[in-house]
């Protein structure tokens, strides 16, 4: 995992939340006012924001969700599964990865409101990763699972949302 700890020291990365390791790259500078937001943001938002975030075998990022849309961008080591729960209880796994002869992309979109989780596929050491939110992200805008009331309210998944969640 040398490779993992080169990234984590050389961006400066530090421990997510919901799991693994990131570090914003930036934020606009302009700003979205409170007016012109969907309903339910505290305050006015960064246009739009973007990190790296990295994850590796034997971490989660805990389902969560965010009220922007977050654009997944692949960048180098393996697949990264992507678990998201749509508001109906609809369950979709996206592959995000080297590899689209395989199902993988390198690209996918997190619609804002739906929870998620991620992890690394069997066989990835790690999976390096950025994710682009607009309007920009703030942890103010982030909600984290409770394994509990997240279970019951889509007990269908359940067993998934038990094991990632912390």
């Amino acid at each position: 995992m040398e490779r993992v700890h080169r990234l984590i020291d050389y961006y400066s990365m530090q421990a997510h939340p919901e799991g693994g390791y990131y570090v914003r790259t930036y934020q606009s500078a302009g700003l979205i006012s409170t007016g012109n937001l969907p309903e339910g943001f505290s305050g006015p938002r960064p246009y739009s924001t973007a990190i790296y975030f990295l994850l590796e075998q034997g971490n989660f990022s805990a389902f969560h969700r965010i009220r922007s849309d977050e654009c997944w961008h692949f960048y180098e080591g393996g697949t990264l599964l992507i678990h998201i729960i749509d508001p109906a209880g609809t369950l979709q796994t996206i592959k995000l990865g080297p590899s689209p002869e395989q199902g993988e992309c390198y690209q996918f979109v997190v619609p804002a409101g739906c929870w998620f989780a991620c992890e690394p596929a069997t066989g990835t050491r790690y999976s390096f990763t950025g994710c682009t939110v607009a309007p920009g992200f703030d942890f103010d805008d982030f909600e984290l699972a409770d394994a509990h009331s997240l279970a019951a309210q889509y007990p269908a998944r359940a067993a998934l949302i038990r094991r990632l969640c912390r």
